[in-house]
């Protein structure tokens, strides 16, 4: 078989041609071959000669997909072949033209995404390497994230999630392009049953951008809307979320088909245990629909009812009034305030004696503007006492040092 390493009187590029041509040809007879070879290979050297980069990649990617397919190229050789054809990109200083070739390789890359997915994902990030328009990277990597959930090999992208924060900076993305990157890392942790919380937050960013915009454009969001609805109330451990400040999950509310599901957020955001049940009784085969879980829900609308009661009783919640509240027997109010106070809903102590807990601090559902500005208030107040604190501090230091000058006249 003919390497694809070049020597050292033939250009790498070349090489490539030499390789992928011979190998589409080698059924039609030597004639035939050594003609169609000896073709291309001019052809090529003539876009080399005249820069014709773009052109020259179109040339070498023809055959990619039977290079792909052919069992007898090893993968190395197949990486190799790939390293040589996305190199050209590094040829042109022209932005546009760089970029479509990525257009172009990466099209090429992604058309058959379960042959070699993980390969073809490697030479996708070997490209991304080699592309100095941020532009250009984030197509580029948007199309891996794709290639990656059709080829069923996600593990090979999550890891880059964690620097998600630091390419949004580089790339510089309109809104459009944002929605369709978050979006995407959602569908790549759904694929690969990733934490729930992580899932949640870019489809929380992916909702987010849409703001101000007109109802068609709202309209995209619905379903997405009620996905994170549903993420957000199957997640054990996701307690507060900021949901009903968005305008793509408030357009729900008085929509035909989703208004129930914009219902049950708000019951499990700013109501308690009864609301829900009342819920439930109404509207259990939609719940199914959905693929919530009974039990499952009503476990976690017991700890937030259990918040909710630590945040408006006055910091003292007596075991009485949980028990109503969560519809449990008196032995299980302890169980659940330590559940509570283990999901860090709630910061308490339980006075056994008196039949009450004492509530130290306390998580909220949501957190919007109401509660800005509570918090802001109270770090109002606490300045305040702070000042006063200092002052009386001063007040009686030149109290003293005043008495201490008498003693000294006397």
């Amino acid at each position: 078989m003919t390497t694809v390493v070049p020597t050292s009187e033939e250009d790498p590029a070349l090489a490539v041609v030499r390789f992928t041509s011979e190998l589409t040809w080698s059924d039609a007879g030597p004639e035939v071959s050594e003609q169609q070879v000896t073709r291309l290979l001019l052809e090529a050297q003539e876009l080399m000669a005249t820069y014709r980069w773009l052109d020259l990649a179109s040339l070498m990617l023809a055959s990619a997909d039977l290079v792909f397919s052919n069992s007898k190229v090893p993968e190395k050789e197949l990486e190799c072949i790939f390293t040589v054809i996305c190199n050209l990109v590094t040829k042109t200083e022209i932005v546009d033209e760089a970029h479509e070739m990525a257009k172009l390789i990466s099209g090429k890359i992604v058309h058959q995404p379960t042959e070699k997915p993980a390969l073809r994902i490697k030479i996708l990030f070997n490209l991304y390497n080699l592309l100095e328009n941020p532009y250009s990277r984030f197509y580029v990597y948007l199309k891996a994230l794709n290639l990656a959930v059709s080829g069923k090999v996600t593990e090979h992208v999550i890891p880059s999630f964690k620097k998600i924060d630091s390419f949004l900076k580089e790339w510089n993305l309109e809104v459009m392009d944002q929605r369709e990157l978050f979006l995407s890392i959602a569908n790549v942790l759904r694929e690969s049953k990733s934490s729930a919380k992580e899932t949640f937050k870019f489809l929380t960013k992916y909702l987010a951008t849409f703001s101000g915009e007109d109802a068609y454009t709202l309209g995209e969001a619905k379903e997405e809307a009620v996905h994170t609805i549903i993420e957000f109330v199957k997640a054990p451990d996701i307690f507060q979320c900021d949901l009903l400040d968005l305008p793509a999950v408030g357009q729900l509310e008085k929509d035909g088909k989703y208004a129930l599901a914009y219902q049950l957020l708000k019951i499990f955001l700013t109501q308690r245990l009864d609301a829900y049940l009342e819920f439930q009784a109404a509207n259990s085969a939609l719940l199914k629909g959905y693929g919530l879980v009974h039990e499952d829900c009503i476990t976690k609308m017991r700890l937030l009812s259990l918040a909710d009661l630590a945040l408006h009783e006055s910091g003292r919640v007596p075991y009485a009034v949980i028990k109503d509240t969560l519809r449990i027997d008196d032995n299980e109010v302890e169980l659940w305030v330590v559940k509570a106070i283990t999901a860090k809903l709630v910061d308490c102590k339980m006075d056994q004696m008196n039949q009450v807990i004492i509530v130290s601090s306390c998580n909220n559902r949501v957190f919007g503007q109401q509660q800005w500005q509570a918090l802001r208030e109270k770090l109002g107040t606490w300045r305040g006492n702070i000042t006063n604190v200092i002052n009386t501090i001063q007040a009686n230091k030149i109290t003293e040092d005043g008495q201490a000058m008498q003693g000294l006249v006397r």
